[in-house]
């Protein structure tokens, strides 16, 4: 049903929308309603996001509101050229149960009796209709969103690689090209009701979606409300479900998709869709309609949209990434001529001021780094391989704040060493290896040490987090390439330590990691207690493993959520870790990573060159997507006002 527009300057009876906690009487709803006038159009309510913090409220305002502002101005945008933006910073979201009584939708009206229609609330697997903004959720909030998010993509992720490893699917040890787990694993989640943001259709900043996201899979933008559409660059609401009859878009994605967008950063002029043949190529005159209409009307009133590049990048998960470059607004359309000869529309899109540097910037500029370094910065940098060679690859020293060179006076050590007679010990089965010739394989001995199955995916990504894994060692027959021999790779992706205001000394990436990726080893030179003992006397600091927490990754390669009969392993548990590290005189990059409590790195524990349980090796992995150029964190399990690696590295 269309709704009817009140003149300009004329005063409507608002009528609240029953939300989840509202009297379900219409009377009540009627005397308790506002006045909604057209030239301060602000209706606050306070509600609270369920699974949130009980304190954690938003303040909310229908995007209907943002079509009222923008009719009352129609007369004024008809005479001028340009169209000036609304405020995009008003509105917040109200989630809607999934048992809820059918909704009172509310339509202005000039009369003095409000107009109320009924109608069912839609189903679960289908995106509402309701157009709004989240605003001012504050940094508890955020990071509230942010938790969420984490979680819903560490179920996709999870469930995902379960299907290759159980190969439920044909093809599976080579789904990462086609990706037929990808999108078994998000019909799954959707048929459960774990995808993000279906309650309400969110114009502008998804809350706990930060800029520079990568996302490695164009249906993972689905799972977390990013972009709706699994296969159309413009994502809008229909006109037949909007509260004004119109289209509305709320993201693009920009990919080189059409021969006639001209993408240049902040500025982008994007070629509407439609009018291409199979191969891509532009065979017809492209319409006004659908995504094409819903950017125009989307300019006339104002409306950002959400803008995600797609690039091709080659990696050990997908050849395509997916990078979230934060808010645009559409300043001009118009009808051109295309290369081809046939006629397309065109948008131009400009960024919004104020937001954080582009995540395909940053791309763009680690890549560049990692070819030639100078050409960007050529001041700066300290040493392009503090490890002297001792790495696979380099590893950069940066500091451009001020001239502290503090990593070039230790000895770079590449593996933590051990105290002589005590990381040979063998004992029973431990001392034997497999006879996999051509690879482990499900059902030998190094799976079974393993709990029966292995700790890494085909990619080599950390399935899960276990007390410890037992990689292939000295005695087993498998070749190099096995892929239970991980972290015996050594280090494989760029990394950069560099000066920061905030944390000191920290690391970062140039490559994108994944969730799961091995980093490197966290390697110092071990101590018994007895040795540890006698070092703290004397007033030294220590690295203690049996510290380092990883509580908020115990979830990690759960699906019970979506798969009921799903059974977590259990692994042979392991005596307790009992000896720590001194990295006063040689320490590897990964001593300079910063300590948080919301970390992005894992510490996992791997036993591969030798078979005592008391000294495993500290080996780090990426805990989720980590975009180039983002400071790696640790959970240290010490206080937040206490830094191991700044006290360490004095």
């Amino acid at each position: 049903m269309t709704s009817h527009i009140p003149s300009p300057g004329s005063t409507s009876i608002l009528i609240p929308k029953l939300e989840p906690g509202t009297e379900s009487n219409p009377q009540a709803l009627i005397s308790s309603s506002s006045t909604f006038n057209l030239n301060n159009p602000q209706v606050e309510e306070t509600f609270t996001y369920p699974f949130f913090d009980p304190n954690l409220s938003t303040e909310y305002n229908n995007i209907r509101e943002t079509f009222c502002s923008a009719f009352a101005q129609s007369l004024k945008r008809h005479e001028e050229e340009d169209v000036t933006p609304l405020d995009s910073q008003t509105g917040a979201i109200v989630p809607v149960e999934e048992e809820q009584p059918p909704l009172l939708v509310y339509y202005p009206t000039d009369d003095v009796s409000p107009s109320v229609v009924t109608r069912k609330p839609p189903k679960p697997n289908q995106r509402s209709s309701e157009l709004v903004r989240i605003t001012d959720v504050g940094p508890e909030g955020e990071r509230q969103f942010r938790e969420h998010l984490r979680k819903t993509r560490m179920i996709y992720d999870s469930l995902r690689i379960y299907l290759i490893m159980k190969g439920k699917l044909e093809g599976a040890e080579r789904g990462r090209r086609g990706s037929p787990d990808s999108s078994k694993a998000a019909s799954m989640m959707k048929d459960c009701g774990l995808w993000m943001n279906r309650d309400k259709r969110i114009v502008g900043s998804i809350p706990g979606v930060q800029v520079g996201d990568i996302f490695f899979f164009r249906l993972e933008l689905c799972v977390v409300g990013l972009h709706g559409q699994t296969q159309a660059g413009i994502d809008f609401l229909t006109g037949s479900l909007s509260s004004n009859g119109e289209p509305i878009a709320t993201s693009v994605i920009v990919s080189g998709g059409y021969e006639d967008d001209d993408d240049q950063g902040d500025v982008i002029l994007y070629t509407g869709h439609g009018g291409q043949d199979k191969l891509g190529r532009q065979c017809e005159h492209q319409k006004l309609e659908g995504g094409n209409l819903a950017l125009e009307r989307s300019m006339y009133y104002g409306i950002e949209v959400r803008v995600i590049r797609g690039f091709k990048y080659e990696n050990s998960v997908s050849s395509k990434v997916y990078v979230y470059d934060g808010l645009f607004r559409i300043v001009d359309s118009w009808f051109d001529v295309g290369k081809s000869g046939f006629g397309v529309f065109k948008f131009r899109l400009e960024r919004i001021e104020g937001q954080v540097e582009m995540g395909s910037s940053v791309l763009k500029l680690a890549k560049t780094l990692k070819l030639d370094p100078n050409s960007v910065r050529p001041r700066g940098y300290m040493s392009f391989d503090i490890s002297n060679r001792k790495e696979n690859v380099p590893v950069y020293l940066f500091n451009d704040i001020d001239r502290d060179q503090e990593p070039l006076f230790y000895d770079y050590l590449v593996k933590t060493s051990f105290p002589p007679g005590l990381m040979y010990q063998q004992s029973g089965n431990n001392a034997s290896g497999c006879g996999c010739v051509s690879g482990c394989s499900s059902g030998c001995i190094c799976a079974v040490k393993n709990g029966g199955e292995f700790a890494y995916d085909y990619s080599g990504n950390l399935v899960r987090q276990r007390q410890m894994i037992h990689e292939c060692g000295p005695a087993c027959q498998c070749p190099p390439t096995c892929r239970n021999r991980v972290t015996q790779k050594g280090l494989r992706n760029r990394l950069e330590v560099f000066r920061s205001r905030e944390t000191g000394w920290g690391v970062r990436c140039l490559d994108i990691l994944h969730a799961g990726a091995f980093i490197c080893e966290y390697v110092g030179v071990a101590l018994t207690r007895e040795q540890a003992n006698i070092f703290t006397m004397n007033g030294d600091k220590l690295v203690y493993p049996a510290r380092f927490s990883s509580a908020r990754w115990e979830g990690w390669g759960d699906v019970s959520q979506v798969i009921p009969d799903y059974e977590r392993p259990s692994y042979p548990r392991i005596p307790p870790v009992d000896f720590a590290m001194d990295v006063s005189k040689m320490r590897n990059v990964a001593c300079y990573i910063s300590h948080s409590t919301y970390p992005n790195v894992i510490v996992q524990l791997v036993l591969h060159d030798h078979n005592n349980l008391m000294f495993p090796r500290v080996m780090l992995f990426a805990a989720e997507n980590i975009p180039p150029m983002t400071e790696l964190s640790l959970d240290y399990g010490v206080d937040d006002d206490w830094s191991p690696k700044l006290a360490i590295c004095n």
